[in-house]
Order: C-alpha cells, then structure tokens, then sequence
C-alpha cells in the first residue's frame, strides 16, 4: 500500500506524522502492518505545488481488495480526504493499493497492480525497501528490478510475462 500526504492536518501535523497517524488506524481496521519504509520527499504530480511524504507499507488482511479499499477511503476521509474537483491537488492523505499477493484485480472502482507504479519513483524507491522480491504480475519483475529499470531510464510499457 502506497501512502502519501503534502497538507497538514489539525490534529496530527505535519504529512510524516499524519502517515504514521494514519497507519494507526488502519491497523484497527482488520488489517495487520508487517512492514514500513522509511518516507522520503518527492515533487507532486500535477498542479499541485506542495511536496509530499510518501511511503510504502506491507499490510496483511482478509479483506478482498473491494472491501480493503472502501477501508482505505474511510480513513482518508476521516483524515479529511475529499474526493471531488481537481484530480492530483493538495491532500491530507492518499492511500493506494499498488499490489496484491492474488495477483491481478480489476473491477469498475479498483485496478491492481496500480496502474501507474511502475513510473513512480516515490513507490518503487520504498517498496524496494521492504518488499523487495515483490513480484509484478504483469511483468514478471521483481519491485527492485523495476525500481533499477526506472532509475536507469529502462520504463517502457509492461508486456506480460512469458
């Protein structure tokens, strides 16, 4: 799960504090964290001018994804979340799914692997610290090998394994 903020909140800080806040409550929430990375500071995407935290930690659950989703809103929306207007702006927290141990899942609200991880260095860079040997199961490779390919400019489009 990918975790990022760039605002911050009344009650938890600034967005370091707020993703571990946020942690917090997801591990109340029938989800149990096996890891976290440390958090870095990246540029946003989009029009957004302010820099984010982000991170990335390995949650266990029973949860189907569906479920495991509607989880994750519920706490972005209790750390203030809204989802409306401008796509990519300000926001107190961000939680995404990047990848499941299922596999694949799509449906008309959730696509697994996120769609745009494998660009983003601010996903890769701390996956790669945690769930290093976490395969995609679009292409076969491994998070470190992805994160090396995008550090070495190697990006292309997935093809699936074969």
């Amino acid at each position: 799960m990918a975790l990022g903020s760039n605002q911050r909140h009344p009650r938890h800080g600034d967005p370091s504090a707020i993703l571990w806040a946020a942690l917090d409550e997801i591990g109340r929430r029938n989800c149990r964290i096996d890891a976290v990375s440390p958090t870095i500071r990246s540029r946003p995407i989009g029009p957004s001018q302010r820099v984010y935290c982000n991170g990335i930690a390995v949650v266990s659950t029973g949860l189907e994804p569906h479920e495991l989703l509607d989880e994750l809103q519920a706490v972005e929306a209790l750390f203030g979340r809204r989802r409306q207007g401008q796509r990519w702006r300000s926001r107190t927290l961000d939680l995404d799914i990047v990848l499941w141990s299922g596999g694949c899942w799509a449906d008309e609200s959730l696509i697994i692997p996120h769609p745009e991880f494998r660009k983003r260095d601010f996903v890769l860079g701390p996956a790669a610290r945690v769930a290093a040997g976490w395969r995609d199961p679009i292409t076969g490779l491994t998070v470190q090998q992805l994160h090396h390919r995008l550090a070495k400019g190697l990006t292309r489009s997935p093809t699936p394994p074969r």
